[in-house]
């Protein structure tokens, strides 16, 4: 769905046709004077006597035409809980035949600053789908005015804008097939992102194995499409400050190798790229919002697939950081993607921070469910950082462990290490314990498992069902509340 909307300074007029008020807990509706008859006030009134204040959303029908929606507002508003209230008011209205809605953005006093601005942004949000391959598409349209004393500043309808593009491009990439997204394409959308100012180079695979990105390569050698390695830079500051970085996994098709995934929801790996799409939905929001900050993105694109060049559980493959990987299970792969993408990105930016996301392994989902993301770091103040993030943005983290003692589970006998646990339990955290093997330099690292919430059948508070973006609007609030 379309949805338009334009700002006014104008009050609105008593005839319009959808009027939207925002009230306060106890439904005072005294500003409703202002527009609309004394016959539609005193109706409403009566209604609201016997009505269930219990709920934020009331609409009245006062005409075939004509509706009045009243939202209550809590004193104490988070910003989630506002968005939340801008996706409920999308998912009550979206199908209704009155597509058109003038919103008085006044509000009760000591009310959430800039509530509007987020509220709409919910609202957005939530009205996200992709139908671009249905040959019958729904051209709905929802056409809002926005009036009243607390419209957005320019530069805050700008910067939602931009986490909007930024979390719908990342959508979008989760959303395509993989005969349409493989690495090739990748690659070739992401290099069109320095149109927004982003400097990007791609790296292919002659270029992956003359700097010996072996972990990285050997994922994706029995496929028929490329393996890549690109890099996003965005400078918002003076080139001497050090960047903070993202690290993402783009396995843009999952089969598990040569030990093949079972065929009942491997259609569900064409999101098994998402840690990749969501450093690249969060670059291109700072690029088009830009960000005070320095940042870089990475990501590893590979299709890992079964034929005559896959690799083969029992290889021995030779990382970028030196060390030896022993692969006892080809559909641990994404471990092996990461660990030759941090290391370049550590030895070349000597960044900040790295944080890596990945769809890493299923046994995140037996832990956490879709509710968290599992967050695994070496760094207390960077773990709490994005723990506050995710609380502000609903986009939440839950930190699990790390320590030596799971390093045994991951040692082989005929190699510096190998890409599982056989011994069995402790997926997520020997899977982490792993990456952090690849961080050489004692950079602080955070590495969130996403693959509870990349990807949602049933839908969520700002999502309809399907790619979430997830990630996108968590690392925007950290590098805004930190380090701009």
């Amino acid at each position: 769905m379309s949805i338009q909307i334009n700002y006014k300074t104008a009050f609105l007029k008593k005839k319009s046709s959808n009027l939207v008020l925002f009230v306060d807990e106890n439904f005072n509706i005294t500003t409703l004077k202002k527009f609309t008859s004394n016959k539609d006030y005193s109706f409403i009134s009566d209604l609201l006597s016997i009505n269930d204040k219990k709920k934020e959303i009331i609409a009245f029908d006062i005409s075939s035409r004509k509706k009045i929606i009243l939202i209550s507002l809590k004193k104490k508003l988070t910003n989630s809980a506002a968005e939340s209230l801008g996706a409920k008011f999308y998912d009550i209205f979206k199908d209704a035949k009155q597509n058109h809605y003038d919103i008085n953005s006044d509000c009760p006093k000591n009310i959430l600053k800039n509530f509007i601005g987020y509220f709409l942004h919910g609202l957005r949000l939530k009205s996200y789908s992709f139908n671009k391959y249905k040959s019958k598409k729904e051209n709905k349209n929802l056409f809002i005015n926005v009036v009243g004393a607390n419209v957005p500043s320019l530069s805050d309808q700008l910067k939602f804008k931009a986490i909007e593009e930024g979390t719908f491009f990342a959508r979008d990439l989760v959303s395509e097939p993989g005969n349409i997204l493989h690495p090739d394409e990748y690659a070739k959308r992401l290099n069109l992102l320095k149109k927004i100012g982003l400097k990007v180079n791609v790296y292919d695979e002659k270029k992956l194995k003359k700097l010996g990105m072996n972990t990285l390569l050997g994922v994706g050698q029995g496929s028929i499409r490329g393996s890549y390695l690109v890099t996003m830079e965005w400078k918002g500051i003076s080139s001497n400050s050090k960047p903070i970085a993202f690290v993402g996994k783009g396995v843009c098709f999952d089969t598990g190798g040569i030990s093949l995934k079972p065929a009942k929801f491997m259609e569900d790996m064409t999101y098994d790229m998402a840690g990749s799409a969501t450093v690249v939905g969060l670059m291109k929001s700072l690029a088009l919002r830009k960000a005070k900050v320095n940042a870089i993105g990475v990501v590893g694109l590979v299709e890992n697939m079964p034929g005559g060049n896959a690799q083969r559980p029992g290889d021995i493959v030779k990382s970028y950081s030196g060390k030896t990987v022993e692969i006892l299970n080809t559909d641990a792969e994404g471990r092996l993607v990461l660990a030759d993408a941090l290391t370049y990105t550590e030895e070349k930016y000597k960044p900040k921070f790295i944080i890596d996301l990945a769809t890493l392994t299923g046994a995140i989902i037996v832990s956490l469910g879709s509710e968290y993301a599992g967050l695994f770091s070496n760094n207390d103040k960077l773990s709490n950082q994005l723990i506050d993030a995710g609380e502000k943005t609903e986009e939440k983290v839950w930190r699990m462990p790390l320590n030596k003692n799971f390093d045994k589970l991951i040692d082989s006998k005929n190699a510096d290490m190998q890409n599982i646990n056989y011994v069995g339990g402790a997926g997520s955290t020997t899977a982490a314990q792993f990456l952090q093997r690849f961080i050489l330099n004692k950079t602080p690292w955070a590495h969130l498992d996403i693959a509870g919430m990349a990807f949602s059948k049933y839908g969520g508070a700002l999502n309809s069902g399907g790619a979430t973006g997830y990630g996108v609007r968590l690392l925007n609030k950290l590098v805004e509340d930190y380090y701009e």
